[in-house]
């Protein structure tokens, strides 16, 4: 059993969309899903990074599970990712219910300290709130014994694709069709620059702030400043406009090229249609003839 204090859950993006999903797709009575969590254990943090439902229906004395399902989607998940592994179980609602305590012990026995990931998909908050918990055993040596729900640290988490995919899934909230495009790389480019120099004005004006003494200072803060600008490398101004210069080149030759591909696809197939078109006309006057 890993430190409860110390283990930190991560989850990512994909995790809360499948559990949404899944919610919006319950069977017509049903009150809430559940399912396997699958992802990697590092020391004291398991990171979630797949899931998916499982058939279920509760009664008031057991669970009933289509547990060969869960098998077998665990196989195909592992020919896709076979680095990932069963971590635990997620629920939607906001509460422990007295059924968990089942589901959790068929989770124990396929993979070691499963953990419990609950998602209130209903909004009862305004909000989405998310929680993990572990079982933490208790009781008397040979004699009776039970299980303690401890809740842990969790947070979410997300790699540069999945960055991406949100910063287009954000932009859907200001279109009235739910519809956007996907914008070109040298936008993205741009983009990435106004937010970067708007991110440096900020610290520009917290450091003014804290310099002049209208802001207490904050030691995690200036410890995070320190890292941020010994991880700068030193360069040349030259050679990194050289380098910058360089690499925009490149980009627009990879731009240029595409374009240039695309305009040679539709031609092809504007010919394409025209020798068809011709071929049908020949035939037709062969057969007249």
């Amino acid at each position: 059993m890993f430190g409860t204090v110390n283990l930190t859950v991560k989850v990512h993006p994909v995790v809360l969309f499948t559990i949404a999903d899944s919610y919006e797709r319950r069977p017509e009575g049903g009150n809430r899903v559940i399912g396997t969590l699958v992802g990697n254990v590092d020391k004291q943090c398991v990171e979630v990074t797949n899931c998916f439902c499982i058939p279920h229906k509760e009664h008031e004395d057991k669970v009933e599970a289509d547990i060969a399902y869960a098998q077998e989607m665990f196989e195909l998940n592992k020919k896709v990712a076979p680095h990932e592994t069963i971590v635990g179980w997620f629920a939607t609602g906001n509460e422990i219910t007295s059924h968990s305590a089942l589901i959790h012990d068929y989770y124990a026995r396929e993979t070691k300290d499963p953990i419990h990931l609950t998602l209130d998909t209903t909004l009862s908050t305004g909000r989405v709130n998310m929680k993990a918990y572990v079982f933490v055993p208790i009781g008397v040596p040979r004699a009776t014994s039970g299980s303690m729900v401890t809740p842990v640290k969790v947070q979410m988490t997300a790699s540069e694709p999945e960055i991406a995919g949100l910063d287009l899934l954000h932009k859907t909230k200001h279109s009235k069709t739910r519809l956007v495009e996907p914008v070109p790389e040298l936008t993205k480019i741009a983009d990435a620059a106004d937010k970067m120099e708007n991110m440096l004005d900020i610290v520009i004006k917290y450091v003014e702030s804290v310099l002049a003494g209208r802001e207490e200072p904050d030691s995690t803060v200036g410890r995070a400043l320190v890292n941020l600008v010994q991880s700068v490398p030193k360069m040349d101004p030259v050679k990194f406009e050289a380098m910058l210069n360089s690499n925009l080149r490149d980009l627009l030759m990879v731009i240029y090229l595409s374009s240039l591909t695309k305009t040679q696809l539709q031609l092809n197939e504007k010919l394409s249609m025209v020798s068809v078109n011709n071929i049908r006309e020949m035939s037709k006057f062969l057969q007249i003839e």
